[in-house]
């Protein structure tokens, strides 16, 4: 295929994208992109007048996640924050455990450990941009306490050292628990992300590389855990006729309207992930002769999901490209500020080689969206090739 017609639009397309006609043309990071499908199957259930939490598309969202994650069972939660809040407290993570986690992510991933009363530690990323396998295992070795579970992210869509990272959780007896929210579709050794760990969770918030609005899904192979979190996840209700309670629960269940969403957006997932690739591709081949410029990584036998293209600058300043590219109506974004950067962590533990701060010293997300058009990529590229 012609590489550029794969940024050609036409008015025929059945998918609809009407972001940039109510923003001026603005060109946002990642903004959601509908099939075309979202609104019959919204219609669907509001000719069933199930809206509320639980329904048909509720029970096919799980099962469209289950078939193409190939995990065993799966619970739509009402964001990915509330999947990891439930991984943590069907664990039994509570007050004074030791949760590690990677320090250079997005703060969703972290404050469930505040939610349990738990104590996070942060570990820092090698070259992959993930968490390092190698600071993971000195945290082990010189915390004062064995730790009860790790939180690993796989950042901006790619893969962490994810064999290396399980092998060191079964040495140690220490619960492993996906952050996969930016990685749906993502696989190591043809194995999706979210699904090497005890628990997995993925996101489905507006800006991910498919969109429920707002939403998540916590899974695992263990059956188990999954209907105590369903439980926790539907106000702890015993099963009675009335309503009894023994325990506390929370609100975290996923709408069936928002669940209609997500039925049609798996319907093109590996459509968007394909394009994610080619965006990524793309940006990769324009600027591949700024030798100061360099992306992030693909760690060998795996295989992203490029939600966000992301690169670094080795003498350009980020925040130049960034106001730039604002005076041209496109919106970047500095990676993300490591946690135990955060004034909200300032006095806690962290296990840091400097790499996180300089990625986000040095770095920035591009404009990724999957219904972008060859020339605004244009318009990007020749942005960053006058500056540099």
């Amino acid at each position: 295929m012609d590489r550029l017609s794969l940024f050609k639009k036409t008015n025929s397309s059945k998918e609809v994208n009407a972001s940039r006609e109510i923003s001026n043309n603005r060109l946002f990071l990642s903004p959601p992109h509908m099939s075309g499908n979202e609104q019959k199957y919204i219609t669907e259930v509001f000719k069933s007048n199930y809206i509320a939490p639980l329904g048909e598309f509720v029970n096919r969202f799980e099962e469209s996640i289950k078939n193409y994650t190939g995990t065993r069972y799966t619970l739509a939660t009402s964001s990915g924050t509330a999947a990891i809040h439930l991984a943590l407290r069907v664990l039994g993570i509570g007050k004074n455990d030791i949760v590690l986690a990677s320090t250079f992510t997005f703060i969703g991933s972290i404050v469930p450990i505040l939610y349990q009363n738990a104590t996070p530690v942060f570990i820092d990323s090698d070259e992959s941009w993930n968490l390092s396998p190698k600071l993971f295992k000195k945290a082990i070795q010189e915390l004062p306490k064995k730790p009860k579970a790790l939180i690993v992210t796989h950042l901006y869509g790619q893969m962490a050292k994810i064999d290396e990272i399980v092998q060191i959780c079964k040495e140690n007896g220490i619960y492993l628990i996906e952050d996969a929210a930016e990685s749906l579709g993502a696989t190591y050794k043809d194995k999706h992300s979210g699904t090497f760990g005890d628990l997995g969770i993925y996101s489905f918030n507006g800006n991910k590389i498919i969109t429920t609005s707002g939403g998540g899904m916590l899974v695992s192979d263990n059956e188990e855990w999954i209907k105590r979190a369903k439980f926790y996840a539907t106000q702890a209700r015993e099963p009675f006729l009335h309503y009894e309670h023994k325990e506390y629960g929370y609100n975290y269940r996923m709408s069936n309207i928002l669940a209609a969403v997500g039925v049609a957006q798996m319907e093109v997932l590996d459509d968007r992930i394909k394009k994610a690739r080619e965006i990524f591709e793309f940006y990769k081949n324009e600027l591949s002769n700024i030798k100061e410029i360099k992306f992030m990584p693909e760690i060998e036998n795996s295989k992203g999901n490029r939600w966000l293209t992301t690169l670094t600058f080795e003498k350009t300043d980020p925040l130049k490209v960034i106001n730039k590219l604002e005076k041209i109506n496109v919106e970047s974004r500095p990676l993300w500020k490591s946690m135990h950067l955060q004034p909200l962590f300032k006095d806690t533990l962290h296990f840091s080689n400097g790499v996180s701060e300089k990625l986000f010293q040095t770095g920035i997300c591009l404009p990724s969206p999957t219904d972008v058009s060859l020339e605004e990529l244009k318009k990007v590229t020749r942005t960053i090739k006058q500056i540099c």
